[in-house]
């Protein structure tokens, strides 16, 4: 009796299986399609946690499908090959460079675009450097760079002819002057209605001086930050307008002698610094991906109180 029935009993255990119901094998084989994206997407850090066994509520597939797909996958669209084109400005002023040396990779700039091209899988021999006059890089046309960086703010003038990266810091303004001078006693932008004020020419400080402290006397443009200088040290300004990580490396280092009043009221939007791109330019998903995976990681807050943050008990100017 026992050698008839077992063959009985192995088809009726088929049958039974057969007729089950059907969320379980579902589940599974939802489970078992699922599985190599899960392999993949956690493959460059094995676990040693235990597997989750089939049927479990485990939502790592639908967080591996709702994660977009790298903007920085694959070759990385640059104008020459492997190579990433760098455009500074000549000279490039501490903090941003030190040395007038973008390529030693000291200053909040210059490690920027290092730690940034880490991060797109390049290598430091990989970034070759070029310079440019500030106001002409923005001037509309094919640009023979793949990214200029040389605190350039973000403007809705100027995103009509170019493209900007994400901002990679927000501005203050400030102003400096002779610690002798009235203007040093300055504490709201009324007191400087008769000062004789100075700044670079197409910065964003100009602008600031001219419309927003709007003195009595016309603004001073100059070329660049070491003309305002050389004018600042002739008396022919009372005082300049500059961001205030470049306000921090004048008064300390190029005008000893200067302090800074004081940082200026903020205008209406924040000003945010921003990588410049030829408009049109394909690598600029990339490079904010890569921005935003330092902003996660800590490394552009850290980069930004290794250069910028000097310090010091710097008062307001008020309205």
């Amino acid at each position: 009796m026992r050698t008839r029935l077992l063959p009985v009993l192995a088809v009726l255990a088929v049958v039974l299986a057969a007729c089950g119901g059907n969320a379980e094998p579902d589940a599974d084989e939802t489970t078992t399609a699922a599985a190599p994206s899960t392999v993949a997407a956690t493959s460059a850090a094995p676990s040693s946690e235990p597997v989750a066994p089939s049927g479990s509520s485990s939502t790592a597939p639908a967080d591996t499908e709702s994660t977009p797909p790298s903007a920085c996958a694959g070759d990385l669209p640059l104008l020459n090959e492997g190579v990433l084109t760098v455009a500074t400005g000549e000279p490039a002023f501490e903090p941003w460079m030190v040395d007038d040396d973008p390529t030693n990779g000291q200053g909040f700039e210059s490690a920027l675009v290092y730690a940034l091209a880490e991060q797109m899988g390049l290598s430091a021999d990989q970034i070759t450097w070029t310079r440019t006059g500030f106001a002409e890089a923005v001037a509309p046309g094919d640009k023979d760079w793949d990214v200029n960086i040389q605190q350039y703010s973000i403007t809705p003038e100027r995103d009509e002819v170019v493209d900007f990266s994400d901002g990679y810091y927000t501005v203050q303004q400030a102003l400096v002057a002779d610690d002798e001078s009235d203007v040093a006693s300055a504490t709201s932008l009324a007191d400087l209605a008769d000062a004789r004020l100075g700044a670079a020419i197409g910065t964003t400080s100009l602008d600031y001086a001219e419309q927003v402290i709007a003195p009595d006397e016309q603004v001073l443009a100059f070329d660049d930050n070491a003309a305002a200088k050389a004018a600042f040290n002739a008396d022919q300004v009372d005082a300049l307008v500059f961001d205030l990580p470049t306000a921090y490396y004048i008064t300390a280092v190029e005008i000893p002698e200067a302090t800074i009043v004081g940082t200026l009221p903020a205008s209406d939007d924040a000003e945010e610094l921003g990588m410049m791109f030829a408009e049109g330019s394909e690598l600029v998903p990339c490079v904010n991906e890569a921005l935003a995976a330092l902003d996660d990681d800590g490394t552009l807050a850290a980069l930004q109180e290794e250069w910028l943050n000097q310090g010091g008990d710097i008062p307001d100017v008020s309205n």
